[in-house]
């Protein structure tokens, strides 16, 4: 028998085009992360990352989270889930106030980020995350703690994401659906650069592509933060769907074949190595077909082009069109595909990797793949609770200082230049 969740306990769950996966984890006294139990059931209310069936998107979120209940030996009530839909945005806002020259106080700071919290309007949008990352003062950047430093101008800059509030609400309906509370909705690729990408490399410069089942999602990071997002509507279950047609094959069949023969790239053997074709269906007696390998690469690789001319772009259109010193890392379930690192480096002309989840102890070696990254990344978002706007409480009598206002106005006006 289940015994009630005690605290430190964090579940996570990824609700996918594919699948839908739970994982709960024990946070340790040190502060480190222990995979207790997992789950994962096929997706099959989910399309292009859109919730498109309620009941049975809800019926998997409850299997997968029994199954990991199971395992864990823990019954929970609470969970943190992922948003990997289309229409994500993210930005950079800074806001400033003139201090006078006196030393900053935690008061200064606490009125600052209250007042930005009230000042959030992303012109209909919903705000998924609204935190602050560092401070400035008269200007200068990078400083993590300002209290008790003398300036003239304190600053601030949040880091906002956004997306279409209709797909997060029918989310939120569906977990709870499942007699699941929901603790918050983050957006995936903030979640899965926790699990992939290292400090360094998210203040340096990197690129993180994740190839999901139905979206790709193409986002930068800079200076520590995700600075830059993009979706793409396509992905790996596409691959899958060009080698059923090509082939006259079922999907299941398709998604096997991929797997077990699959890769992005091509050797002069692949045109010698045979592989057996089941036909869609067997009842009229019809008989299966022979295919080369290097036929089926071919299939796989002219829908790879094609994700990665959009990755490209889309790239592009985010600034990260420097390839000197500038990385990618690749992860989700497409990720998995053999070969698919080299094939990337060659199409997009920089060096790539594939980044598979970091920072969690026992987790099992069916989940430590990039198709998992995210999930991961959740947990460890959970467990690091980084403060949020969204999250503080009004303040209605705030210290109003000469260029409040203009901080507001600014605000306002960054939001609309950018939603």
């Amino acid at each position: 028998m289940a015994k009630q969740a005690t605290e430190g306990l964090i579940t996570a769950i990824d609700i996918g085009s594919s699948k839908v996966s739970a994982l709960i984890a024990q946070k340790g006294d040190g502060g480190e992360l222990v995979v207790l139990g997992t789950g994962q059931r096929e997706s099959r209310g989910v399309r292009r990352g859109y919730i498109a069936d309620m009941a049975a998107t809800e019926v998997a979120v409850r299997e997968a989270v029994e199954q990991a209940e199971r395992i864990a030996g823990v019954s929970i009530e609470d969970v943190w889930v992922a948003f990997s839909a289309g229409g994500l945005v993210s930005d950079i806002v800074k806001l400033e106030v003139d201090l006078g020259g006196h030393r900053v106080e935690q008061a200064d700071i606490d009125a600052l980020l209250k007042a930005a919290g009230e000042a959030l309007d992303p012109q209909g949008r919903m705000v998924l995350h609204a935190q602050p990352t560092r401070y400035t003062l008269d200007g200068l950047t990078g400083t993590p703690k300002p209290t008790g430093m003398h300036a003239d101008r304190l600053g601030v800059e949040i880091h906002v994401v956004a997306t279409d509030g209709s797909p997060v609400r029918n989310l939120d309906l569906c977990v709870r659906s499942a007699h699941l509370d929901v603790k918050s909705i983050v957006a995936a690729p903030v979640a899965t650069g926790l699990a992939v990408l290292s400090e360094e490399e998210r203040d340096l410069g990197v690129a993180l592509v994740e190839i999901g089942a139905g979206v790709t999602n193409v986002s930068v990071f800079q200076h520590g933060v995700l600075t830059g997002l993009a979706s793409i509507g396509m992905g790996a279950a596409d691959v899958t769907d060009d080698i059923a047609s090509a082939f006259g094959t079922r999907r299941a069949q398709a998604e096997r074949i991929k797997c077990f023969h699959g890769s992005a790239n091509m050797s002069p053997r692949d045109n010698h190595d045979m592989i057996d074709i089941a036909p869609i269906s067997a009842e009229q007696g019809e008989e299966g077909s022979r295919i080369t390998k290097a036929q089926l690469i071919a299939t796989i690789r002219l829908r790879l082009d094609r994700l990665m001319q959009e990755v490209q772009r889309e790239l592009k259109k985010l600034n990260f069109d420097d390839p000197v010193g500038r990385q990618i890392v690749l992860t989700g379930g497409g990720a998995e595909l053999k070969g698919i690192a080299d094939y990337a480096q060659q199409a997009l002309g920089r060096t790539v990797r594939v980044g598979r989840p970091r920072g969690l102890s026992a987790l099992p070696e069916a989940h430590s793949g990039p198709a998992f990254a995210t999930l991961a990344g959740l947990t460890m978002f959970a467990a690091a609770d980084p403060v949020d706007l969204r999250g503080m409480e009004p303040q209605h009598q705030l210290v109003v200082r000469p260029t409040m206002g203009t901080m507001v106005k600014r605000l306002l006006a960054a939001f609309r230049s950018n939603y």
